[in-house]
C-alpha cells in the first residue's frame, strides 16, 4: 500500500458559488498547477480530489467542486455531485468573492450546519474586494507569494475545527487486548482476495495493533485449531473474516474473546450499536419486504460475490421470506430509504467515517433499520452474541433489541 487511502484522509471540501476561485486556491494551497482553472464560469465540471500530506494534520484529500450556482445544461448533475461531497466532507472551506455572503452561500452554510461539518469562510480575489469582515480568512489565491500565509492560516482554522475523532483516532483494536499481548488474526486467501495482497481492513488491523504494542500471528482457517492448541499462553483475542465466523465460534475455546474484522470496521468507521439493532430487525422481515444492499466501492462482482450472491442467499434461508434485494454501489445510496425496511451496507473500507455516519443518518431519518455486512453474516449465522462480547455495551444492547423482536 502506497500512501494512506482516501477512507482515512481528512476530506476537505472547496464550495462556493461559479469562478470565485475554489480551483485556484486549490493549486496555491498544493503548490502545483493541478486543477485547471479559466475566467470561463464552469471550468471545475466534476469533483476533482488532490491528496496532500498536510503537517502537523498528516494526510488530506481536497475536494474541489463545481459551482453551486451553476445554470449550464449540465448543472443539475454537477451539483448532484457536488452536494455529494457534503456526505463525506470533514470539513468544507466556503470560499467567497470578497466577503460576499449571499443566498448562495447561506444555502451552503445551511447544508454544513444540518450536517455538522465544521466550515471555515475564505474570502478571496482580496486584491479587488475590500474585505472588511474578521470571521474568514482573506486570500488573493492567484497571488503564489501569499502561499506561505495563507496556507498557515487555513491549516490553523482547520486544526481548531477538524473533528476529535480525526485529531484522536479511536482504535480498530488496540483497546480490546493488552500491550504486549496476541492477537491471532484467520485470513482465507480466496479468489476474491486481491492478488499479492490483504484487503484494507486486514491491513489496518494490523498496523493498529502494532501502534498498541500488541503481537500478530496471521494463520489460514485450515490451521487455527492446530496453531490454537499449539499455544502455551492462549491469545487475547482472535479476529477472522466474517464468511468463516461460524467456523471460528465452533473452534473457539469459550473463554476467548473473538470477533470479525467486519465488526471491528462497523464500530471504527460508523456506529456498532446502531449496525447491531438492525441486525436484530432481520427476524421481522416479512414477505415481499425490500432489503437494500449498499457496496461503497464499485468492484466487479464475482460469481460468488459476497455481496450481491452470498448474503442475499443466506438472508432468504434465514427468513424464509420472499424478499425484494435491490443493490447500489459507489456513491450512490438512493433517495427513496423509506421503501426499504433493511439496509445492508458493506464494511465501508473505500469511504470515511463521515460518510458512513451520514448514511446510518438518512436511514434513522426514513425510519429504516441498517447494519453492516459483517454484524450481518454473524447474526445469519447465528453467533452475533458471540462476536459482539468484547464490546460489553454492545452485547447488552444486542440483547436488549434481540428481546424486542
Amino acid at each position: 500500500m502506497v500512501g494512506a487511502p482516501k477512507s482515512l484522509r481528512l476530506q476537505i471540501a472547496l464550495l462556493g458559488r461559479v469562478n470565485v476561485g475554489k480551483s485556484s486556491l486549490l493549486n496555491l494551497l498544493t503548490g502545483q498547477d493541478f486543477a485547471i482553472t479559466s475566467a470561463v464560469a464552469g471550468t471545475t465540471t466534476d469533483v476533482v480530489e488532490k491528496a496532500q500530506e498536510l503537517q502537523p494534520l498528516g494526510p488530506v484529500l481536497w475536494l474541489d467542486t463545481a459551482g453551486f450556482d451553476d445554470v449550464s445544461n449540465l448543472a443539475d448533475k454537477r451539483l448532484s455531485k457536488t452536494r455529494q461531497t457534503l456526505e463525506r466532507a470533514d470539513i468544507v472551506l466556503l470560499v467567497c468573492k470578497g466577503d460576499e455572503i449571499g443566498a448562495t452561500e447561506e444555502q451552503i452554510i445551511s447544508m454544513a450546519e444540518e450536517r455538522k461539518i465544521p466550515l471555515i469562510k475564505v474570502y478571496n480575489q482580496a486584491d479587488k474586494f475590500e474585505v472588511t469582515a474578521t470571521d474568514g480568512i482573506a486570500v488573493n489565491a492567484t497571488d503564489r507569494s501569499m502561499r506561505d500565509r495563507v496556507l498557515n492560516e487555513i491549516k490553523a482554522a482547520i486544526i481548531k475545527v477538524c473533528p476529535e475523532d480525526f485529531m484522536n483516532n479511536p482504535p480498530l483494536l488496540g483497546d480490546l487486548a493488552p500491550a504486549h499481548g496476541t492477537v491471532m488474526m484467520i485470513i482465507p486467501l480466496d479468489y476474491e482476495a486481491p492478488k499479492g495482497r490483504l484487503i484494507m481492513p486486514q491491513v489496518q488491523a494490523i498496523r493498529d495493533c502494532l501502534d498498541h504494542e500488541q503481537n500478530i500471528l496471521v494463520v489460514k482457517e485450515n490451521d487455527y485449531r492446530m496453531v490454537l492448541n499449539n499455544f502455551k499462553n492462549p491469545p487475547a483475542l482472535v479476529v477472522c473474516d466474517s464468511q468463516i465466523v461460524d467456523r471460528m465460534v465452533a473452534e473457539t475455546p469459550a473463554e476467548l474473546k473473538c470477533t470479525t474484522f467486519s465488526i471491528l470496521m462497523a464500530r471504527f468507521k460508523g456506529d456498532l450499536a446502531k449496525m447491531v439493532k438492525g441486525a436484530a430487525m432481520i427476524d421481522k422481515l416479512k414477505d415481499g419486504d425490500k432489503v437494500l444492499i449498499a457496496e461503497s466501492c464499485t468492484h466487479h462482482a464475482m460469481e460468488d460475490d459476497i455481496g450481491r450472491v452470498k448474503i442475499p442467499n443466506w438472508l432468504k434461508k434465514k427468513t424464509q421470506k420472499n424478499l425484494q434485494i435491490d443493490f447500489v454501489s459507489g456513491c450512490d445510496f438512493g433517495t427513496n430509504l423509506s421503501d426499504y425496511k433493511l439496509v445492508i451496507q458493506c464494511g465501508g473500507c473505500t469511504i470515511n467515517r463521515r460518510e458512513i455516519l451520514s448514511r446510518i443518518y438518512k436511514c434513522e431519518k426514513a425510519g429504516v433499520a441498517i447494519t453492516n455486512y459483517g454484524v450481518c453474516i454473524s447474526e445469519l449465522k447465528g453467533v452475533l452474541a458471540r462476536v459482539l462480547e468484547p464490546f460489553g455495551d454492545v452485547y447488552e444492547e444486542y440483547a436488549k433489541a434481540k428481546s424486542a423482536v
